[in-house]
């Protein structure tokens, strides 16, 4: 537990040192994000956040996980390390989209080829369930994939990025600690030491993530659902482990958790925000008969901008969103993971619509008027 919680201070220390002196670097180098008619800021901002992040999150881990014999632990730091600087060059000198996506399949190629972390049961989803290995390589691969992409997707106004990173490595880095995962535990909350730093100047508009940050955070979200998903569905000791840590440290008694058949749903719970932000925003260009890949400002947070918040409060509306989300997956933990699906996905696709009510609400009264 100690070791946990002091990755969480040192990552977040180096981070909240660093972030000013890279402030200054970027000034005086000229290294701003220039806004532009689709971005929501009005001024230049430093991009190079995402340094203070990576140096933050792999000197606490690769610190205080330096004594465990995790042999995947050297593959993610390896993985981590190439998309830094994926994520650099693109903050200094963009990349090719190709360029970049090529950089993402090499290093979740060694999340999966290498460190072997792979899906290997779909618990009936689809009628699927366990996957011969080439179709688990693929399944692994595209999720990273997603994920990471997705991440970088809501790094769109102040502080979400940063605070939905924060939530869902806070929720994965206490279940992971809970199972006596600490190796994993350490990483989330490395992750999530990092983010708070950066969330402080971030909010501020005084620097940005950048690709560095948003590939990074997204990476290591990825590798942790996927163990949680795998942990859950292929070891019943770590549904034991979790009941039997909340009957100790919490005095619950009788109390039973299984999470054999709902963790794919449940994970997906964790990154809601993200990940449906995403499916509906390529579903409504592909309908439109755009490019999914054209961006735009139609992402969920544009759409409450544009009710007159501010990003402050539009972030913080998502985080209560997504804490509500993880809430209601926990509570129906029970059910299987198919069937949670469905409650998430149409309970997010109705919410998601609430803005677009209250413009057209808004438009009525001030005609009625």
């Amino acid at each position: 537990m100690i070791k946990v919680l002091l990755a969480l201070l040192t990552s977040f220390s180096i981070t909240f040192v660093a972030i000013p002196s890279i402030i200054k670097v970027a000034r005086m180098k000229n290294l701003f994000d220039e806004p532009d008619e689709r971005k929501s800021h009005h001024s230049r901002i430093p991009t190079l956040g995402g340094v203070a992040l990576f140096a933050g999150i792999i000197f606490a881990f690769t610190f205080w996980s330096a004594t465990s014999s995790y042999q995947p632990r050297q593959y993610i730091i390896s993985s981590l390390i190439i998309m830094f600087f994926i994520g650099i060059k693109d903050d200094i000198i963009p990349l090719s989209p190709i360029k970049k996506f090529i950089g993402q399949v090499v290093s979740a190629g060694i999340i999966v080829f290498f460190a072997d972390y792979r899906l290997t049961n779909m618990v009936g989803i689809l009628g699927v369930y366990e996957l011969n290995i080439y179709v688990s390589y693929i399944l692994t691969m595209f999720t990273i994939l997603v994920i990471i992409n997705a991440y970088n997707l809501i790094d769109g106004i102040d502080g979400l990025a940063a605070g939905i990173g924060i939530i869902a490595s806070f929720t994965f880095g206490i279940i992971l600690f809970m199972v006596n995962n600490s190796v994993l535990a350490t990483l989330s909350l490395a992750l999530c030491g990092s983010l708070l730093a950066f969330l402080y100047f971030n909010l501020s508009k005084k620097i940005f993530m950048g690709d560095t940050g948003s590939l990074i955070v997204g990476l290591i979200l990825s590798i942790l659902a996927i163990n949680f998903i795998e942990a859950n569905i292929t070891n019943p000791k770590t549904s034991e482990e979790l009941s039997l840590f909340l009957q100790k440290h919490f005095n619950i008694e009788n109390i039973s958790i299984n999470l054999s058949t709902s963790a794919p749903a449940i994970a997906i719970g964790i990154l809601i925000i993200p990940l449906f932000d995403t499916l509906r925003v390529f579903l409504f260009r592909i309908i439109r008969r755009n490019s999914p890949f054209m961006p735009d400002k139609n992402h969920i947070h544009h759409n409450i901008i544009v009710l007159g918040l501010s990003h402050k409060q539009a972030s913080f509306i998502l985080y209560l969103v997504n804490i509500f989300f993880i809430g209601l997956a926990f509570l129906l933990r029970n059910l299987h993971s198919g069937q949670i699906l469905i409650i998430l996905v149409v309970l997010a696709a109705t919410m998601s619509q609430i803005p677009f009510f209250i413009k057209h609400f808004r438009k009525n009264e001030a005609g009625n008027s």
